[in-house]
């Protein structure tokens, strides 16, 4: 059976036509927001791993200011972000006089507010696919309401109910249905696998940040007795931050 698009869009009424409408203009907003959230995905995968092949080096010679520099440096990099905010808030502290206590406490918030503006960065959009995924098959039935009430309404306009009379009518709604599901099953699919990908990127920055704070929550990792407490502190050689922006990274 061949189903001709162009005449039912020509035999559609108004309202019909405008579900389909709304249901294209969805399904492209749910593409356009996976595809720009798979490239802002990608570009921040890259730029993490060229950052952490160039940070562990560094963590692992006690090159604090070397990391935060090349940190500061990086654009399109959460991680490298990440690294700079813990670190610059932790020994910004430091050099005012802050305790190590103070200059820690102010690093997690810091690092923790800083993982909330990553997150809603990350998700930018993703409401766009939910809606879409959820409402595009009510959307799709009502298209096919209408469809039908168009029907009877040429009925009532022919006095007769035959076939040939509400046929294109009966057809026209079924397929609004039809699309709104189309629109709506690939959307819920992409929203699901997209969502994944998101969270496991949340998770691995957190997991950075958590390491960081273990880091500099070492006395022995943050100040030594020959030191000043106002001077800076440096990160030991024994790669848990490497360790930590690498699995980021990846």
């Amino acid at each position: 059976m061949e189903i001709n698009l162009i005449e039912l869009w020509d035999k559609m009424g108004l309202p019909v036509r405008m579900v389909v409408i709304v249901l294209t203009l969805q399904a492209v907003g749910s593409l356009g927001v996976a595809i720009d959230r798979l490239i802002a995905m990608f570009r921040n995968g890259a730029k993490s791993r060229a950052f952490s092949a160039k940070a562990a080096p560094l963590a692992a010679a006690n090159d604090d200011e070397g990391l935060m520099h090349l940190a500061s440096k990086t654009d399109g990099s959460f991680l490298a972000s990440l690294v700079y905010t813990g670190l610059s808030t932790y020994f910004s502290k430091l050099q005012k006089g802050g305790s190590p206590e103070k200059s820690l406490e102010l690093a997690r918030r810091a690092l923790e507010r800083k993982n909330e503006r990553i997150a809603a960065d990350l998700n930018r959009g993703m409401g766009v696919l939910a809606s879409t995924g959820s409402t595009a098959p009510f959307v799709g039935l009502l298209g096919t309401v209408l469809g039908i009430i168009n029907a009877f309404k040429l009925i009532a306009a022919n006095g007769s109910g035959g076939l040939g009379t509400i046929g294109a009518a009966i057809g026209e709604a079924l397929i609004v249905t039809g699309y709104g599901l189309c629109v709506a099953i690939p959307t819920v699919l992409l929203f699901n696998w997209v969502s994944g990908r998101i969270s496991h990127e949340e998770m691995a920055l957190q997991n950075a940040a958590g390491e960081l704070i273990d880091r500099l929550e070492s006395p022995d990792d943050v100040l030594t007795g020959d030191e000043d407490v106002a001077g800076p502190a440096h990160i030991p050689a024994n790669g848990k931050i490497a360790n930590a922006v690498e699995a980021s990274a990846n």
